[in-house]
């Protein structure tokens, strides 16, 4: 903890303000070599136009000034950022004036005299207070400023990012495809995704688990059946198939699906007609098929287990989703994601993110992918999780500690330039790092920098 405060207190600004010259250059000197980079002014109009809503620091102000009093000055603050940490100082040992600077909004309130470790210790949870607002605020803007596919598929890992820009390409195709993902990687979440920017969104979307379907019932769910084509059969049935005409049906599991019936989905994908069970009628079919599975098809088609004409006919275009575990950068952005919408779901605010909990968001191994995570989220949301206990410490997949730290150090960068929009001159003064400091930074963590300004490349 002492590593990550020291590096909080060299990255922010302790905007310093105090009528009394002597005092104002004590404690200057004195937070200086406690390691806080201070500007002192002797007065706040002065500091009021070095602020803005993404200041990332602290003001400490006494409260009875000439041209602006210290109450003032918290109001103008709040004017600017609510969240903005604002701390009082007075020498009257006033209680009540006290009471009213903290219901006002005040962070703290001291009474002089003080000593430099009371001091630096408010600071400290200042910054620390600071930082978790503007990081939360980073995650919202994220996902907030982005176009709707993007809001849909949080990320801007590269495995995302292709993802998005191979939806977008095919949005007019009405091409069939093929999903590939693990176990709650989120497969049916893309398939939605293609349906819903493609020009078939305004009609039908219908998902088949195969796994899921009874064997005697799933040909029968598929291409619907006639009155009498089997015990059972009572009454007419129209199939998914025909059900989603104009639209999208997905068939989640294809894998599980018997080889006689992938026959026959072969040739409905073929030849876009259905007969329903005890039929000779021909259907016509207009729709898109979505196919998906967390097996390799091909392999399964050398063991006999899937059809290799099928397997050829749906692997035309192919959507692979990475697992969690291998698009890290995208976690904290993804567990924010899933909070909002737990958010609309419970009725509750969503609690702060802390550094620590994003270290042990983006370290573990997520073998349930998404569903997991979406499930970690819920229960954050709801107030019955709080971070790992022994999973992350003991788990083998999260490595050395030298890994440990270059992991998170990849992280705090990657957030900070997300924050100051790709620039790297706001980055490397945020992070207390020279230019060529960042550089090497970025080259030995594998840091992927895009849309600089050429100033900025040229160096």
């Amino acid at each position: 903890m002492t590593d990550s405060l020291t590096e909080l207190q060299l990255s922010a600004t302790i905007w310093l303000i105090d009528d009394d010259d002597d005092l104002l250059h004590a404690l200057q000197q004195g937070l200086e070599l406690d390691g806080f980079t201070v500007e002192s002014n002797l007065s706040a109009t002065e500091v009021l136009n070095r602020l803005s809503s993404d200041a990332y620091g602290v003001v400490i102000s006494d409260i009875l000034m000439p041209d602006m009093n210290g109450m003032d000055l918290l109001q103008k603050v709040m004017d600017i950022d609510v969240a903005l940490p604002t701390i009082l100082m007075t020498g009257h040992g006033d209680v009540p004036l006290a009471v009213e600077a903290i219901r006002k909004g005040a962070y703290d309130f001291l009474e002089k005299p003080f000593s430099m470790q009371q001091l630096s210790q408010v600071l400290k949870r200042a910054l620390e207070k600071r930082r978790l607002v503007l990081e939360n605020r980073s995650l919202r803007e994220t996902i907030d400023d982005h176009d709707p596919i993007s809001q849909r598929l949080v990320g801007r890992s590269e495995g995302i990012v292709y993802l998005r820009e191979q939806i977008n390409a095919l949005s007019d195709t009405n091409v069939d495809c093929l999903i590939i993902g693990e176990t709650g990687s989120g497969k049916e979440v893309v398939a939605r995704a293609i349906h819903d920017f493609s020009n078939r969104k305004h009609q039908p979307f219908v998902a088949i688990n195969c796994a899921a379907v009874p064997i005697d019932l799933i040909e029968s769910e598929l291409f619907g059946h006639e009155a009498g084509a089997f015990t059972g059969a009572t009454k007419k049935r129209i199939g998914k198939l025909e059900y989603a005409q104009g639209g999208t049906v997905f068939l989640d599991e294809i894998d599980s699906m018997p080889m006689d019936l992938q026959a026959k989905i072969l040739r409905a994908i073929e030849q876009r007609t259905i007969e329903p069970l005890g039929s000779n009628k021909t259907i016509a079919l207009d729709i898109t098929i979505i196919a998906a599975t967390k097996e390799d098809l091909e392999t399964l088609s050398s063991d006999h287990r899937f059809r290799l004409d099928l397997y050829y006919r749906l692997n035309v275009i192919t959507f692979k989703i990475p697992p969690l575990r291998d698009r890290r950068e995208d976690i904290a952005l993804l567990f924010f994601h899933l909070a909002r919408i737990a958010r609309s779901k419970y009725r509750r605010e969503i609690p702060t993110l802390s550094p620590a909990l994003v270290e042990q968001l983006t370290h573990y191994a997520w073998p349930g992918n998404v569903r997991e995570l979406r499930n970690y989220a819920d229960r954050f949301v709801l107030g019955m999780w709080n971070g790992f206990v022994q999973e992350t410490t003991t788990s083998s997949h999260v490595g050395d500690l030298a890994s440990r730290l270059s992991s998170f150090e990849k992280t705090v960068i990657e957030q900070e330039l997300m924050r100051h929009g790709g620039s790297l001159k706001l980055t490397y003064t945020a992070l207390g790092l020279s230019r060529k400091g960042l550089y090497d930074k970025i080259k030995r963590l594998k840091i992927q920098i895009k849309d600089l300004a050429d100033d900025e490349l040229d160096g």
